[in-house]
């Protein structure tokens, strides 16, 4: 998108133009849902909360507090927000969820099983990351964001995130050997 689209954009968020508000949602919705899907594995309250992000965004604009400049930036970075906040209400608060996973009639049962417990082992080492080393993750694995495009997010320069996501992989691989 050029600059003068970009700013049509801007102009018709503020304006609340409901083409503008809607050409961003169906644009930006898939890459926030995809984030917080990456983060939380729960289907359910990825969605809930990718749309609670565009919420906080109408709600940003009309008090004159929302983004002036990279709009993909300012939604991720609120969905990170909100995933930290979800995480800490279900540290306060936990919860027996009910398993909704999908079975795979394709694979043999054995197959199922040993592919299950390795997404097992690779979330539960996933959840014992620091959040900063979660969120490099999941924006250059799980969002595919470049070094320059993670670093402007996370406000950090190319080499400290380089930095940040070598110790992530190596914690991770230590977390998976620890649990073999």
């Amino acid at each position: 998108m050029s600059i003068p689209d970009d700013k049509q954009e801007f102009d018709g968020l503020q304006r609340f133009d409901p083409q503008v508000i809607s050409s961003i949602f169906d644009r930006l919705f898939p890459i926030v849902f995809r984030y917080v899907r990456y983060r939380l594995n729960d289907v359910t309250q990825a969605e809930d909360i990718a749309s609670d992000v565009f919420v906080r965004l109408l709600e940003a604009v009309r008090s004159g507090k929302g983004p002036e400049t990279n709009l993909k930036a300012w939604l991720l970075g609120t969905a990170s927000h909100a995933v930290n906040d979800h995480h800490r209400k279900a540290y306060r608060q936990p919860t027996e969820g009910i398993n909704e996973s999908i079975r795979d009639f394709s694979a043999t049962p054995a197959e199922s099983v040993e592919q299950r417990e390795k997404q097992r082992r690779v979330r539960q080492a996933l959840n014992k990351l620091t959040p900063e080393q979660q969120h490099v993750i999941a924006l250059r694995f799980g969002q595919e964001l470049s070094l320059e495009e993670t670093a402007i997010l996370m406000k950090k320069n190319v080499n400290a995130v380089k930095q940040l996501q070598f110790r992530a992989l190596a914690a991770l691989n230590r977390q998976i050997d620890e649990t073999l």
